[in-house]
């Protein structure tokens, strides 16, 4: 794939008190053609206006992204729902009374005003209404629906603030809007509607149990939704490439957590034995547990309580970011969590982030 190099301006935007003049600015060069990268409550997004082919290949060629994993389609009013997809079920129209502007997208039968370019040559697309205010300002300035990936280079942990983005991306993309940091710090969840039961494409911001409770049926799913391998085909964003991964090696330790004292206990010889073997490991890890590694002489990276998954979220992708920035480390090592409400997205993106290296202690 052919390479980008731009000159890239970043503009600070203060969400409570948004500055106009700058959204002007940043749509004005998405109606151009031009590709900006923005706030979201999940994470940072890289967009382009969803019916500019042209656009929406710069986008791929800045992230080096494979050319058949498809963009998620940013609107800002229902309307727009009804110009990107078509034959919207019920189900549909219900959940984004129920839960939009928030982290949800939903996969549906494509227009065919929406060019081949954003949904990777498929009859489907992820549409999803975010709920930032600056996010929803850049929508309706531009005019035009936002195609979105997460504004990283391919394979990398997803940003959650504008300097992740300035890291990987400066030179590369037009504009850059410095909102701080994001809310949740995972990506939306995705449910395919166009079957039935509806799928569970990934996991992410929204546990995908509101979603059976406001339909009322069951939604499947699927192993790779779980982390466990990939997707053959890549339906939305998330399900087929490595994703989420430092550069330096990860391993995730599962076990039983019922005892957390004993698993952290067995997790930690693990990783002695790296250390032993000459590595210089560091543990993502509990708020519960960090007293066991670091009574071992252990480094250690605090993800959050396990009381409350939400913290453990928001931090995770700035801290597989932080192995990679710890010059004395050469690997890291990561708790597992139970697998229930946020808890399943932040497995998945674990077990992503190190190639599906995962032990058990």
């Amino acid at each position: 794939m052919e390479d980008i190099s731009v000159n890239t301006k970043v503009l600070r935007v203060d969400p409570q008190n948004i500055d106009m003049n700058a959204i002007r600015e940043a749509a004005r060069v998405i109606r151009e053609g031009g590709i900006v990268a923005f706030p979201t409550e999940t994470v940072y997004g890289l967009g382009a206006n969803t019916y500019n082919p042209e656009a929406a290949r710069k986008v791929f060629i800045a992230k080096r992204r494979p050319i058949d994993n498809p963009l998620i389609v940013h609107i800002a009013d229902l309307g727009q729902l009804h110009e990107v997809a078509r034959d919207v079920p019920r189900e549909a129209e219900e959940l984004a009374r129920r839960f939009w502007p928030g982290p949800l997208t939903l996969l549906l039968r494509k227009d065919g005003r929406v060019p081949p370019e954003v949904t990777a040559n498929r009859d489907t697309v992820a549409v999803r209404m975010p709920a930032h205010p600056v996010a929803l300002e850049l929508i309706r300035e531009s005019g035009v629906p936002i195609a979105a990936p997460s504004a990283n280079l391919a394979g990398r942990p997803s940003p959650t603030t504008a300097e992740h983005v300035i890291r990987d991306l400066y030179g590369r993309v037009d504009v850059i809007i410095d909102s701080g940091e994001t809310l949740y710090g995972v990506e939306s969840t995705i449910v395919d509607l166009t079957r039935d039961p509806p799928v569970l494409l990934r996991p992410g911001a929204m546990p995908y149990e509101e979603v059976e409770k406001a339909l009322g049926k069951r939604v499947e799913v699927p192993p790779f939704a779980r982390g466990l391998g990939q997707a053959d085909v890549a339906l939305a964003p998330g399900m087929k490439y490595r994703h989420y991964a430092p550069s330096k090696p990860l391993t995730v330790v599962e076990g039983d957590y019922s005892d957390l004292e004993a698993y952290a206990r067995r997790a930690a010889s693990l990783v002695l034995e790296a250390a032993r073997r000459g590595s210089r490991p560091v543990v993502l890890c509990s708020a519960e547990t960090e007293h066991v590694y670091r009574s071992l002489g252990l480094r250690t990276i605090v993800l959050g309580p396990r009381s409350n998954v939400f913290v453990v979220a928001r931090n995770l992708f700035r801290s597989l970011r932080l192995i990679d920035d710890m010059p004395d480390v050469d690997e890291g090592f990561a708790e597992g969590f139970e697998e229930r409400g946020l808890g399943l997205a932040v497995m998945n993106r674990l077990r992503k982030a190190s190639g599906f290296n995962v032990v058990r202690a």
